[in-house]
């Protein structure tokens, strides 16, 4: 059983959308993927949909017995975590099919349109799916596609402002950097 869901106006986190990244130094090959952060007020619906779509997945693909690891995790995990914290939810999502990238217009993205990055907001469209196999019983989410929403303060070091960091040289200026 398979559940897309759209997820809305949700900070995107550690995104590999336009490149495969390999999270292993033994893995064959990479995979396109994201986290998305649900604030635990704003996005209650969107949490109860993922929510709802869980306990179907658990009821038919595991007999109504939960698996250990479910792809909806509390943001209180990741304390330390630009955007993480006690207020959020958040779901980690995995493709090998590089995801669709739009822009609010829904033009199509390219990694030097420099967006979406971490810390902006993005609608997107999940797959939940039951995993039970040889590698295991959990609740994956597979990354579909992305819309830039809007610009959100990003995470990690962000931009440097150059007017603060620099200062003008002179063309005549002609001691060493």
């Amino acid at each position: 059983m398979e559940t897309n869901l759209k997820i809305n106006n949700v900070r995107i986190s550690f995104p590999s959308l336009f490149r495969e990244k390999k999270f292993a130094p033994t893995d064959a090959k990479g995979a396109y993927s994201a986290s998305f952060i649900l604030d635990k007020k704003t996005n209650a619906k969107d949490i109860a949909a993922i929510n709802a779509a869980i306990a179907e997945i658990v009821r038919d693909t595991f007999k109504g017995k939960r698996p250990p690891k479910i792809c909806l995790r509390d943001g209180s995990e990741k304390p330390d975590t630009d955007g993480y914290g006690d207020d959020v939810m958040f779901v980690g999502t995995r493709s090998e099919k590089r995801p669709q990238v739009i822009n609010r217009d829904m033009t199509p993205l390219t990694e030097e349109d420099g967006k979406p990055y971490a810390g902006c907001y993005v609608n997107a469209v999940i797959q939940l799916w039951g995993q039970d196999n040889q590698y295991g019983k959990r609740i994956n989410a597979k990354l579909r596609a992305v819309q830039f929403a809007k610009d959100g303060k990003p995470f990690g070091e962000g931009e440097i402002d150059v007017n603060k960091a620099f200062n003008p040289i002179d063309d005549e200026d002609e001691s060493p950097v």
